[in-house]
């Protein structure tokens, strides 16, 4: 069963300068659960059939030219919308509420809420903001860092040497997203999005020295607060006995909340530049990206390409869910 995830209205009027008109209990005590938006055309037209009250409402100048328009029934119209109790209704262009409006959302407990913003950019980031903040989400134990834009999500058990890498790599002018503890949230069906639990943000744990704060020792340039999950880099001992990929010909994915992400299994051996490491696994993963394979083009110039396909895919099944 999938947990629901909430976020409070207060936040929503703080992220999006909302200023309160009226509200039945403090902001803190409602709930947002779903981060569709519905401008009330249909509803104020008389038809309910799939209204949500879930979603926040957002009424701009067209709804308020329709109500001027009938003003005789405007009364009517306002009783069966706000009847169905939308969890808030937000008026744009700063349009200020007529006395019906405020009144319907008196009488039936609605928050009534004002933006200065157009009707259409207010949405566009409403949504946005909306489908970050309820997207379903998980904690997994690694770290995460922007390499030349590639967001690289490291995993491994603990000693492998995970952070001591991140910190290499941050010294080389990358940067930092989260250590220890990655909070990974699917925005999209195609996109994951890694990023740090505020109360240990930009801190890091070394063995032999404890822990560092990243941002004061390399400055802000060394840190973001949030990062598109492009590939896992798993850290594992170096086995002789096992068989590591040696050419890279075929691409490798695994499952997290459902979004296929490229993995690639990187051995640790003393002696062995990991930063340098992951700085080519970037680099090599931008261009499969753009459509070129290295492993595939020396086959073809060595002549024993043809009967291999380039979108030969070998896809590992072990999901984090």
């Amino acid at each position: 069963m999938s947990t629901q995830f909430d976020v409070k209205l207060s936040h929503v009027m703080e992220q999006h300068n909302l200023t309160s008109v009226y509200l039945p209990v403090d902001a803190d005590q409602i709930s947002v659960t779903t981060p569709e938006v519905n401008r009330p055309g249909l509803e104020l037209a008389g038809f309910l059939d799939y209204f949500d009250n879930r979603k926040i409402q957002v009424m701009g100048n067209a709804e308020h030219a329709y109500l001027a328009r009938r003003e005789d029934e405007m009364p009517e119209m306002l009783e069966q919308l706000f009847s169905q109790k939308p969890i808030a209704m937000v008026l744009a262009h700063g349009n200020e509420p007529s006395p019906t409006i405020l009144q319907a959302a008196e009488k039936h407990g609605c928050a009534l809420l004002r933006t200065d913003e157009t009707t259409s950019a207010f949405v566009s980031a409403l949504v946005s903001n909306l489908t970050v903040e309820l997207a379903p989400r998980i904690t997994r134990h690694g770290v995460l860092i922007e390499v030349y834009g590639v967001g690289i999500l490291m995993m491994g058990e603990s000693g492998v040497g995970k952070s001591e890498t991140a910190v290499e790599l941050v010294k080389r002018g990358h940067r930092l997203i989260a250590d220890d503890a990655v909070e990974i949230r699917r925005v999209s069906p195609k996109t994951l999005v890694g990023s740090s639990p505020a109360n240990i943000r930009h801190f890091m744990e070394l063995r032999g020295i404890g822990i560092i704060n990243v941002r004061r020792l390399f400055g802000i340039g060394s840190v973001k607060i949030t990062e598109q999950i492009n590939m896992i880099i798993q850290l594992e001992q170096w086995d002789s006995k096992k068989l590591y990929d040696r050419m890279g010909m075929d691409n490798t994915y695994t499952e997290i909340l459902e979004n296929r992400v490229p993995i690639l299994t990187i051995p640790v051996k003393p002696g062995r530049n990991l930063a340098v490491i992951i700085e080519v696994a970037a680099m090599n993963q931008r261009q499969k990206n753009m459509g070129y394979n290295a492993a595939h083009d020396l086959l073809t110039r060595l002549g024993i390409a043809d009967d291999i396909p380039e979108s030969e895919v070998n896809t590992n099944l072990q999901s984090f869910d």
